[in-house]
């Protein structure tokens, strides 16, 4: 894969979450019944700075923690047994709350509809909405962001890379061919 453009540096992803970690707490009038849960892997990580953000903007701490999806994706026939994953253990009630969900990139929409599915078989929230720092569009699905960090149109020959620690050394948006 060769990389064609960085789409966002450190600062430029920092920017974009600020944006929607305000945006957040304008929707839905600050911290009351907000949760906020990462997709497994890199979703987790923005997840995390997410709910920094807003316990820094309104001095008030929301729940947070992630979920591994790996159980509810369309294509679980296509893994190894030995893959099997149990449930999530968000350490609280997603009952009546308002689930935030984070995701690195938004494609097809499919891993977003299995997120959806996994926070349902914990409890029934009262809303789930949806935060994304890349929207690359190509849905298979009928799913769409409340929250974008960024709207890149691609083809399908080209990939999104997301870089954060601790996954990779540098935190960036990368535009790459496939």
């Amino acid at each position: 894969m060769k990389a064609k453009a960085v789409l966002m540096d450190e600062s430029g992803v920092r920017r974009a979450l600020m944006r929607i970690s305000h945006e957040i707490l304008e929707k839905n009038n600050g911290t009351k019944d907000v949760v906020v849960i990462g997709i497994r892997r890199r979703g987790s990580e923005l997840a995390k700075r997410i709910a920094d953000n807003i316990a820094r903007i309104e001095s008030a701490a929301v729940p947070c923690a992630d979920i591994d999806i790996s159980r509810f994706r369309d294509d679980l026939t296509a893994l190894p047994e030995s893959q099997a994953i149990l449930e999530s253990e968000l350490g609280f009630s997603v009952a009546g709350k308002k689930v935030i969900l984070v995701d690195d990139v938004l494609f097809t929409g499919r891993t977003a509809r299995a997120a959806i599915e996994a926070v349902f078989s914990l409890g029934r929230p009262k809303e789930i909405q949806l935060a994304i720092l890349i929207d690359r569009g190509h849905r298979e699905l009928p799913i769409r962001a409340d929250y974008v960090g960024k709207s890149v149109p691609t083809s399908r020959s080209e990939m999104i890379s997301v870089l954060i620690p601790p996954y990779d050394e540098e935190t960036a948006v990368m535009l790459l061919d496939i």
